[in-house]
């Protein structure tokens, strides 16, 4: 059967040529091929994060209004006091990162297309292998020496060390930020000069309540409802609605088996310890629970109103809980991914992928981590 060539990047087909009108393939000038690997959109910062602008590099500073004004009781005739908008500021470090792809002129000179081909699409997935990898290190605190996430690079952010405000909003070992930690006071909730400000008729003991937990189970990818029901409730408390629960495939393998009654429930968990009656006699235990919905609809993709998101670069023990619609992380581009060619050197055509950028969790009160311990 006839086989019809798909054309390259680097190639274009002409019609009409000397052939007959059959085509040809013709060089594309590499320069110009380049143009069509600049990507402007990668899902992880769509999905995490609030993008921003900014003319400069190093380190900058982001101005947050918060929630201070209130309207007050006036007399009839009088003028109320003018209020100001209450700021608060975080500071973001832009760094510059990159990946030099080398192609030889013989490459070019010889057609082999294909195998040019081949190294900038492996630079494209490189740059959204970092890209994922940044975010979700930002996002769950943990320790990389090479991002600065985590405290100083060096000590994970969660329930057991390193989770006070004083560590994580400290910018020199801690750019990244985190959401809110242990150790704030009442006095501090109480006129909103922190992180956290009072909301609704939520108790200041409620509201200063740490959003990195360790979970009531002990292994790896384990999920425990009762801690689900306890994100959802610390969200809650600052106004947020929790609607996203992102977590590893191992995660996702224990809700499975929730689904497929393998896993033990236990009272609290919203089962019972009655015992049923007749032919199935365990029926009873779980009434009304989250697994008896799932093995009538077979439907695994939210549990509690929560859109289960699965992904590999989470942790295995570790998940998060957060209101998707309030984006936690300011991503500040200083230059969008570029790609341009390299000065010719030695036979190579190089060529360079590079953007400049930074993350900073922002929204400190969106999101829960929690830990299998």
């Amino acid at each position: 059967m006839p086989v019809t060539a798909a054309s390259g990047l680097l190639t274009s087909q002409n019609v009409g040529a000397a052939d007959g009108g059959v085509g040809e393939r013709v060089l594309v000038d590499y320069k110009d091929a380049l143009g069509d690997y600049k990507a402007t959109e990668l899902p992880v910062i769509s999905m995490f994060a609030q993008s921003m602008t900014t003319d400069t590099g190093g380190d900058i500073d982001l101005t947050f209004s918060l929630p201070s004004m209130k309207m007050e009781s006036i007399d009839e005739g009088s003028t109320p006091a003018y209020q100001h908008t209450k700021m608060r500021s975080e500071r973001v470090g832009v760094r510059e990162w990159g990946i030099a792809v080398g192609v030889t002129r013989r490459m070019i000179e010889d057609s082999r297309f294909n195998e040019v081909e081949l190294a900038l699409n492996e630079a494209r997935k490189a740059v959204d292998r970092h890209i994922t990898d940044h975010f979700i290190k930002c996002m769950f605190g943990i320790a990389d020496s090479t991002y600065m996430t985590g405290i100083s690079g060096a000590t994970n952010i969660d329930a057991t060390t390193g989770d006070t405000e004083a560590a994580i909003t400290t910018f020199s070992t801690n750019p990244h930020g985190g959401f809110l930690g242990d150790g704030l006071s009442d006095a501090a909730v109480e006129t909103g000069n922190e992180r956290v400000y009072p909301y609704a008729n939520a108790t200041t003991a409620n509201l200063k309540r740490t959003h990195y937990i360790n979970t009531a189970t002990s292994s790896a990818g384990d999920v425990s409802l009762n801690d689900l029901l306890l994100a959802i409730d610390r969200i809650g408390q600052h106004g947020y609605n929790a609607d996203t629960l992102l977590i590893s495939p191992g995660h996702f393998n224990s809700l499975l088996q929730l689904a497929d009654f393998t896993a033990v429930f236990t009272a609290g968990d919203g089962a019972t310890t009655a015992q049923g009656s007749g032919a199935n006699p365990g029926s009873a235990k779980l009434a009304n629970t989250f697994v008896e919905s799932t093995n009538q609809t077979r439907v695994v993709g939210n549990i509690y109103g929560l859109q289960i998101v699965s992904n590999p670069w989470v942790p295995a023990d570790q998940y998060l809980v957060m209101d998707a619609s309030v984006k936690p992380v300011a991503y500040v581009e200083r230059r969008g991914l570029t790609v341009e060619e390299a000065n010719p050197g030695f036979g190579i055509v190089g060529s360079y992928l590079s953007m400049r950028y930074g993350l900073k969790i922002v929204n400190a009160l969106s999101a829960v981590v929690f830990k299998n311990q």
